[in-house]
């Protein structure tokens, strides 16, 4: 049985971080507010929950409304419940990350919502506890990239092994030795190595590569750790 008590106005919203990689750092896309409070300040892309909605189908709508983007990787972070975290009106924010191909992101959206991406160790402060969530993404993102191969979502289809090398440097925050981190992610053998190179750096080229579901479902779970 329910406590009985007065109905109170509540608001729930839906944050998302939405993390894309652009061959050298790791970037999150931020939008300038339209409303007050903190009117054209920075903050993360977010709407609210409908009453026809469960809270992945409205992150979906608010992932495809800012990047113009369907089947967007994401992950919930955790719910952000603090009495006071919005100034004007109690309410409760779920929040999401995702990643995505900088590259596929709309580009017209950036105009239309004042967009903008920053490299997430230069961003600037966001409105109320959005730095927090970015926080809790950013553990997340950590923790995951390295047990599951989510990394691969902010790479194109082909790559080579130093993209992918750059990309979990920009993750991680950290310089990795290139003969080691090669033959860590070897050993997995989650990767089709191709016939075709990249030849945008130097005459030779580089061999690119791609991620192969069928090997990394078939793969030993106790293998798939970079231990970086």
């Amino acid at each position: 049985m329910y406590e009985d008590s007065d109905k109170e106005r509540l608001l729930l919203a839906v944050d998302c971080i939405v993390f894309g990689f652009d061959g050298e750092k790791l970037k999150i896309l931020l939008i300038k507010r339209g409303f007050e409070p903190e009117r054209g300040k920075w903050s993360l892309v977010g709407g609210f929950l409908k009453q026809n909605e469960v809270l992945q189908a409205a992150a979906i709508r608010i992932l495809h409304r800012y990047t113009g983007l369907d089947n967007i990787y994401m992950e919930q972070v955790g719910t952000f419940s603090d009495i006071d975290r919005d100034p004007q009106e109690r309410t409760v924010s779920t929040a999401y990350y995702a990643l995505i191909n900088i590259e596929n992101h709309s580009r017209n959206l950036d105009h239309q919502f004042s967009a903008q991406w920053f490299s997430v160790e230069e961003a600037p402060r966001l409105i109320f506890d959005h730095d927090r969530m970015v926080r809790h993404a950013l553990k997340r993102l950590k923790v995951k990239a390295e047990t599951e191969p989510i990394g691969f979502e902010l790479l194109p289809e082909k790559f080579t092994m130093l993209q992918l090398q750059k990309l979990y440097e920009a993750i991680y925050n950290v310089s990795l030795d290139k003969r080691n981190f090669i033959n860590k992610v070897r050993s997995l053998d989650i990767l089709e190595k191709l016939d075709e190179k990249d030849k945008t750096s130097s005459r030779k080229g580089s061999f690119l590569y791609r991620f192969d579901a069928d090997k990394y479902h078939r793969a030993e779970r106790s293998r798939l750790m970079l231990n970086l």
